[in-house]
């Protein structure tokens, strides 16, 4: 007996360590906790009110890493990834529409240290087609608050003044607002080593350079995820960095001064495949080849239930992905990302369970400020609500099918 009780403890110790290390080399020590009071709490709470609201509604916006200098080709090559977008995605785009009429929309993160107003006024273009629209992504190290600000801001004018790119709020002239997300996934200096950053108070440098949301999240297996996960919040910065790991959710306090919104994509567990036989994979709402949004990963993104407090029946979808490199065309811009909407166009947007919004960056955040202020109707009422439209769209007002 005293053998087998060994055994079987050594055994359990030896499946601890193993699970221990795995757990570990993912990072996900950095936001199991989070996940687990989101999933038992918040999660558990949600399912059920939404319930009793009638048709959910479904925001789903695709962000889009877009760096067309990615691996740093020669400019035939950047040329041609950005070619190729203009002719291949309005292609998909067009057979696929919402509730509202609209096409899938992307939104374009564009690295400011990559800027090349050619491939800018190419992506206007296609954001005219009302494909989508042009937000700020960037890759940076060494910084110090004041150069960062500077950095940003400066590129904000830019897109405002070369391409009509970046709303105002309402009231504002020629003070471009917009949607951020860190390249390397290094928001607040979350990085040990301290790389691809170095300003541990960004968050107060991306509001006052005119970013009204971040939505780097989630960044997992990085160690620079949040410990906080499937939640829409506010975070301000703290000493030492990492000021995006904690904050009170929307819908549960009133914004100030030093907050930013931070807003998250689903992030979960993939049992359907497994890794090691035991161990499930993380699911990050990345799309790409090995990562393809089937029909299990939709469902699984739409049951996370990202919402606003208050407001369960409004829930935010948030995927991404790194578009202009050809390694995921075969997912992009071929069949896997057709089923895609196809999925979503029939599954969800049947018009009594569901009713599917295709949003960008810009008009998923001025949902989610409408759904704070308690706003009733239809989402589609609030895609301008705080952020205007940006010039190249109130020029050519976006394209909607019948």
């Amino acid at each position: 007996m005293t053998l087998i009780v060994t055994i079987i403890a050594f055994a359990v110790a030896a499946l601890a360590v193993l699970v221990g290390t795995v757990l570990y080399k993912k990072n996900v020590h950095v936001w199991l906790s989070g996940y687990v009071q989101w999933y038992f709490g918040i999660a558990a709470k949600e399912r059920k009110d939404r319930a009793r609201k009638g048709p959910t509604h479904v925001m789903f916006c695709f962000a889009d890493h877009f760096e067309p200098a990615w691996g740093s080709p020669p400019m035939s090559v950047e040329r041609e990834r950005v070619d190729t977008w203009m002719m291949k995605y309005p292609e998909i785009a067009r057979h696929f529409v919402d509730a509202d009429g609209n096409h899938p929309k992307h939104s374009f993160f564009f690295p400011e240290e990559d800027y090349r107003q050619e491939h800018l006024d190419k992506l206007v273009k296609l954001c005219q087609q009302g494909l989508g629209e042009i937000e700020i992504h960037s890759h940076h190290e060494d910084e110090t608050p004041e150069t960062l600000h500077t950095l940003l801001q400066n590129f904000a004018q830019t897109l405002r003044t070369n391409h009509g790119a970046l709303g105002n709020l309402a009231g504002e002239i020629n003070q471009p607002r917009w949607i951020f997300i860190h390249g390397n996934w290094a928001l607040c200096n979350s990085r040990a080593d301290g790389k691809h950053c170095g300003v541990d108070e960004e968050l107060e440098v991306l509001k006052r350079a005119g970013c009204v949301a971040d939505m780097t999240m989630p960044s997992a297996p990085s160690e620079t995820q949040a410990r906080t996960v499937n939640q829409v919040y506010y975070a301000h910065d703290k000493k030492g960095g990492r000021g995006h790991d904690f904050g009170p959710r929307v819908g549960e306090h009133q914004e100030r001064a030093e907050d930013l919104m931070m807003i998250q994509g689903p992030l979960g567990m993939n049992w359907h495949d497994r890794s090691r036989g035991i161990f499930p994979k993380i699911d990050n709402a990345d799309i790409r080849v090995g990562m393809e949004p089937t029909p299990e990963r939709i469902d699984r993104w739409i049951k996370t239930g990202i919402s606003v407090s208050g407001k369960p029946e409004w829930i935010f979808v948030k995927v991404h992905t790194h578009g202009a490199p050809e390694r995921d065309w075969s997912v992009l811009l071929g069949e896997p990302i057709q089923q895609m909407h196809e999925y979503l166009t029939t599954r969800y947007n049947d018009g009594e369970h569901f009713k599917l919004h295709y949003v960008s960056a810009r008009e998923m955040y001025n949902i989610i400020k409408a759904a704070e202020a308690a706003c009733e109707g239809d989402p589609d009422e609030y895609r301008d609500y705080l952020v205007e439209r940006p010039p190249m769209l109130v020029e050519k007002p976006l394209s909607r099918s019948a």
